[in-house]
């Protein structure tokens, strides 16, 4: 049997994407992906995201974060490493 090796990233995006779909959709991705985490928007403008998975469906999702929705503008996004544990992708309140 395969053993997979997970990890969890921290990710922020940020340019154009409150306001138009973009933590819906990317919700939508990282449940594709079979990740586990969270979204939340940041009441900075930008939306912040925990995701757990191999780090070939973390790099999966980024590929998407940098596009996003069609009426995102994403200006940078940045990924560090991070920690913990999560059951399913849901969306937490905005902070």
């Amino acid at each position: 049997m395969e053993t997979r090796q997970l990890e969890t990233w921290h990710i922020v995006a940020s340019g154009r994407v409150q306001g138009v779909g973009y933590r819906a959709a990317c919700a939508a991705r990282a449940s594709e992906l079979a990740l586990r985490g969270w979204v939340r928007n940041r009441s900075d403008g930008t939306v912040e995201v925990m995701a757990r998975g191999s780090p070939g469906q973390l790099r999966a999702l980024c590929d998407w974060m940098r596009i996003g929705p069609p009426a995102a503008q994403v200006l940078d996004l940045a990924v560090a490493l991070s920690e913990g544990e999560f059951q399913g992708f849901i969306w937490r309140p905005t902070v």
